[in-house]
């Protein structure tokens, strides 16, 4: 388990944004090597980003970085330079088929570097259409890409989401019938936060762990919504107090306020305590 509330892309070729980020209160910073890069700047950008993993200074936080695609020719020298260096993951974009995720996991496997968690970016009509697949993969962590898929889809964006709501559930649904992790894609939006916070809530209902972001000022959102609130760690505290001592009692069930608490509740509770504690640490 870590905490993935707010995963923060950060241009591959920019280095004073990538020396910032050492300061920031995200989780998760993804440097992007794709979307965020020109073609005459990705090999620069690579050798950028592998010195500000080996610098350091960055925490706690999950360092992931974004590779190019399969389908272009730095896809393998980015696997090669990567794999080495200090990074927890690498991130794929468009993977739309299992053999995708194990080519890369044979290709990291096969190095002498640490182990590195495989981030897979479902954003394509033929992504979603496989991706309970894609989930029994080597996959370590689903990430959405609702902008490609928008695309993809000739669809509109719109506030709701409503264009791509079967395909947020599906994922989700997805990821947890593997216990993968799951992350809502990014918000382009930045002038409307009131739109923001409630995509960010439309999200944590849909049952994803966080939110990509593009942005700082998104990061204090992503963290509350995503986050546990004081309250319900409370109720937590509480449900396992109340739960050990209806097993001392030699009861399967207990009561807490008028409300009936099983096995599942106290799973739950000790979930979000132990989510709160690595909260703490980041």
């Amino acid at each position: 388990m870590r905490p993935r509330r707010s995963a923060l892309f950060m241009p591959g070729i920019n280095r004073r944004a990538m020396e910032k980020a050492r300061s920031l209160a995200c989780d998760v910073i993804i440097f992007d090597l794709e979307d965020a890069v020109a073609a005459d700047s990705k090999i620069h950008a690579r050798g950028l980003v592998q010195e500000a993993i080996e610098q350091g200074g960055y925490g706690n936080r999950e360092l992931v970085v974004r590779c190019n695609g399969s389908e272009t020719s730095w896809w393998h020298d980015d696997i090669e330079a990567l794999v080495t260096t200090g990074a927890d993951g690498l991130l794929f974009p468009k993977v739309e088929q299992v053999e995708q995720v194990v080519e890369v996991r044979e290709h990291l496997d096969a190095s002498d570097g640490p182990r590195k968690d495989i981030w897979v970016m479902i954003e394509t009509p033929r992504g979603v259409t496989n991706v309970e697949k894609i989930a029994e993969s080597p996959a370590d962590v689903l990430v959405m890409g609702t902008s490609d898929l928008v695309a993809d889809l000739r669809a509109r964006h719109s506030d709701n989401r409503d264009s791509v709501l079967y395909a947020l559930s599906r994922c989700v649904n997805a990821a947890r019938s593997e216990h993968r992790d799951v992350l809502d894609g990014v918000h382009l939006d930045l002038e409307n936060k009131r739109t923001f916070e409630r995509i960010c809530e439309q999200g944590r209902n849909l049952g994803f762990d966080g939110k990509c972001l593009i942005h700082p000022s998104q990061i204090e959102t992503a963290n509350r919504i995503f986050g546990i609130e004081e309250s319900a760690l409370l109720r937590a505290k509480q449900i396992t107090r109340i739960w050990a001592q209806a097993l001392s009692a030699g009861k399967g069930v207990a009561v807490m306020n008028g409300q009936l608490i099983e096995k599942l509740h106290y799973e739950e509770a000790q979930r979000l305590i132990a989510f709160s504690e690595l909260i703490d640490d980041v």
